[in-house]
């Protein structure tokens, strides 16, 4: 069994779809039992999510996640039609019919259970299965999305959940870079990745895959091979750690323009603090990146946080409603902000990392507002306007022109 995920772009109009039907039939004529995930046609998205706001200035989420899922159904339904069209049987499903069940975040829901006994049904009457990805019900049948990228997750949850063989994910690229190749000509593509280092990559800026993705693959163990809808190049495998892995220092660069810093200015500095602010954060289904807390002789703190820009001004307006609780002085909010992060396994056993990530930012006077580090990965928070520098500084002095790693 195959799973295969075909992104907007690549079902981006009719002769796209045909293409897809054409990649579909032939991979079925080779002996594959196939599971295939559409996104919604490219740009698909965006016009409903225009729709709604000219609607509403701030859309019911549940009703919001009701209009961005009906742009699957449009991109299973075609693509079951030029199948039809080719002699190859199929048939479309979409996320409530084969139970992709997740919790009730609308917007960036979590898949809880899939119940394969349609598509499992399906694959032995000899059809080609086709689901609608980024959708699925909650336990109340509301329907909910998984967020931009959800499709990748719907794609790799049904590989785990039907153990396929693999999980191909097609894109409009050749596979996973050592960095965005739009910002470094240099860039070159990896054959092969760890779980581990695609999770940093996708969580630090990475758009080739969903993070949620990679994290369901890494649980159940699921190969993913990212690769081009439009050639027949051998893509990027995600995998397991393995040993060789390690003699790589830094196996990618990543930068995300999305995010926003929020800083609030002289806390007193008291047991639960952190509490008091990033509950109610939680509660909100917003996810908190970064965090800083710069303690003062007179017994105050700074605490600075970063969340998305999508989340930012939610997240203000849960912070300025327990200000005066927490008898804070102010909030500051800097949207002007990109995170650049080096990610590599070798890491782990290598040092001066982040000394040399130091050096060559300080070499462009690119000043450093925040750090985060991890086992494998090393994140900064710098001015917006130096992001592109500092992702072709830093990859040139750990990658360089090496070629396909």
């Amino acid at each position: 069994m195959l799973v295969q995920k075909y992104g907007g772009t690549s079902v981006g109009s009719i002769d796209r779809i045909k293409h897809v039907a054409a990649k579909v039939a032939a991979a079925k004529r080779a002996g594959h039992d196939l599971v295939v995930v559409v996104s919604a046609m490219a740009g698909e998205t965006n016009r409903l999510i225009a729709l709604a706001h000219e609607v509403s200035e701030q859309p019911d989420e549940r009703e919001k996640d009701v209009l961005l899922a009906s742009g699957e159904q449009v991109s299973v339904a075609l693509l079951s039609l030029a199948l039809k069209e080719l002699g190859q049987p199929a048939r479309s499903y979409l996320g409530h019919q084969v139970r992709i069940e997740t919790d009730n975040a609308y917007g960036k829901a979590r898949i809880l259970s899939i119940d394969s006994t349609k598509i499992v049904q399906a694959l032995k009457a000899g059809e080609i299965v086709i689901v609608a990805g980024f959708q699925g019900v909650d336990e109340d049948d509301n329907i909910t999305t998984l967020g931009r990228g959800g499709s990748d997750t719907s794609a790799v949850a049904l590989a785990a959940f039907l153990s396929a063989g693999a999980c191909e994910i097609y894109t409009d690229v050749d596979g996973v870079f050592t960095t965005d190749p739009g910002i470094c000509p240099d860039a070159r593509k990896l054959q092969r990745i760890s779980y581990e280092e695609m999770i940093e990559l996708a969580s630090t800026g990475a758009k080739v895959l969903e993070i949620r993705s990679v994290e369901f693959a890494k649980k159940f163990s699921v190969p993913v091979h990212v690769r081009s809808a439009f050639s027949e190049v051998e893509g990027t495998w995600l995998v397991a750690e393995e040993e060789s892995m390690t003699d790589v220092l830094v196996s990618g660069v990543a930068c995300d323009k999305n995010e926003a810093k929020i800083t609030l200015v002289r806390v007193p500095d008291r047991p639960g603090l952190a509490a008091q602010i990033f509950g109610p954060i939680a509660d909100a289904h917003i996810v908190v990146d970064m965090i800083i807390q710069n303690a003062s002789e007179d017994g105050t703190t700074d605490l600075t946080f970063t969340v998305s820009k999508a989340d930012h001004k939610k997240a203000r307006a849960i912070v300025e409603s327990v200000l005066p609780a927490l008898h804070a002085k102010g909030i500051r909010v800097d949207t002007d902000i990109a995170k650049v992060s080096v990610v590599g396994v070798g890491m782990r056993t290598h040092a001066g990392v982040a000394a040399k990530m130091f050096q060559v930012l300080a070499q462009e006077g690119i000043n450093i507002e925040m750090i985060s580090t991890s086992e494998i990965k090393i994140s900064v928070v710098i001015d917006a306007k130096y992001t592109e520098l500092a992702v072709r500084v830093l990859h040139e002095a750990f990658i360089g022109k090496q070629g396909n790693l």
